[in-house]
């Protein structure tokens, strides 16, 4: 293979003429970590009501909240986020869909948004998971106590609920950060889009894309660390997610 390494690529000016190669990816880096977490925060919302919908004792409710969980569930996300972009735009009044256009985000708001519907449906399955893996005691005793069935799943239900599924939900948010980069279809340039600009630019393609990697690494190696001492920190003795 006669391919010629160039590392100090990253210290050269990209074509802007403002910015370093590697300025260029710690900016990439920024709106990955900002389209992740903004859209886990969306996403751990309504996975948490849709969730608990789906352990209520109402049929219809139950229905809803599967029903939510399917239709996102089941539609590849790179589909998802090409309607979000470009589809629902033009299915609203005009006057929303231009100013949706106008948007001077419109690729990041569209990601957040792709991304959190996306999220929340796997997060609901986790969190009524976590529920119904509980002893069937818990909500019983919450209503003998006086407790509303809205403060059993407030006060008893879901905080218990959490803890048990804190591991799987950990996996959910390292996926979020990775499906992040699906969004430089959409044009938002983030991490991998960075890298790639830095690929057709300098034409180093191994070492655009060896960065990105690692920098992906260590980002998600930071998320296992920080999830594993929240973890350690919650886990209650005598629950599925304590020490015995």
């Amino acid at each position: 293979m006669n391919y010629h390494w160039n590392w100090a690529i990253f210290g050269e000016m990209s074509p802007d003429g403002v910015h370093s190669y590697w300025q260029t990816l710690l900016s990439g880096l920024g709106w990955t970590v900002a389209t992740s977490l903004t859209a886990w925060l969306m996403a751990l919302a309504l996975g948490l009501a849709v969730g608990t919908l789906r352990t209520l004792p109402s049929p219809w409710l139950r229905r809803l909240g599967t029903a939510y969980v399917e239709l996102f569930r089941n539609v590849p996300l790179l589909v998802q986020m090409f309607l979000w972009f470009f589809v629902v735009p033009e299915l609203l009044p005009p006057a929303g869909g231009d100013w949706l256009k106008a948007l001077p985000n419109a690729p990041f708001v569209t990601a957040v948004v792709c991304l959190g519907f996306f999220t929340s449906a796997r997060v609901a399955v986790q969190v009524s998971a976590g529920i119904e893996a509980l002893s069937g005691g818990q909500r019983l005793a919450g209503l003998a106590l006086g407790l509303s069935l809205p403060q059993t799943y407030r006060h008893v239900l879901l905080p218990l609920a959490l803890r048990v599924v804190l591991p799987p939900l950990a996996s959910e948010f390292l996926n979020i950060i990775k499906n992040s980069s699906v969004a430089l279809t959409i044009g938002l340039m983030e991490l991998t889009a960075s890298a790639r600009a830095i690929q057709e630019f300098s034409f180093q393609v191994f070492e655009a894309f060896s960065a990105a990697t690692l920098i992906y690494v260590v980002a998600n190696l930071l998320v296992v660390w920080l999830m594993h001492a929240l973890e350690r920190r919650l886990a209650l003795p005598g629950t599925l997610g304590g020490s015995r």
